[in-house]
């Protein structure tokens, strides 16, 4: 159900379908297309349904020699809580560790500021991440950046 994605016509269209489905936390047009787009360029999985649908998408991108982060992700809000999230990163773990990474990073909006942040967070959490630090103003005053890390083991 999880397959790589090569071609960057495929990702933008999986990476807009899919975005376009959840405007509670991809709600600023402009920087979900910078999401649509950029992710063109990386490395990306998605997950499609029964019926061939793309259900969710995650794509990669290198922060550092050791460090790759969860640059974006995505599951359609029908096929939340179905496990689409955790295969898609599992996915993407697996790639992150064979290619060398020791480090996986994740930021989202800090708790506390709206429920489908929490939930994201809490998602997060439950695959293995530890909250590092918060940037109060590397977005706005009104979304604080939560940075979320890992120890590729």
């Amino acid at each position: 159900m999880v397959r790589r994605i090569e071609d960057s016509e495929e990702k933008r269209s999986i990476a807009k379908e899919v975005l376009l489905d959840l405007p509670e936390w991809f709600g600023i047009p402009e920087s979900t297309q910078e999401y649509i787009d950029e992710s063109a360029q990386m490395p990306f999985w998605a997950f499609f349904s029964a019926e061939n649908e793309p259900a969710g998408f995650i794509a990669l991108k290198e922060t550092s020699a050791c460090t790759a982060e969860v640059f974006v992700t995505g599951v359609k809000k029908r096929f939340h809580r179905q496990g689409i999230g955790k295969a898609l990163f599992d996915e993407f773990y697996n790639y992150a560790k064979s290619q060398g990474y020791r480090f996986l990073q994740v930021k989202t909006v800090d708790e506390g500021r709206y429920e489908e942040y929490d939930a994201t967070i809490r998602f997060y959490e439950s695959l293995g991440f530890c909250r590092l630090e918060v940037f109060p103003a590397l977005w706005d005053a009104h979304n604080p950046c939560l940075l979320l890390v890992m120890v590729i083991g």
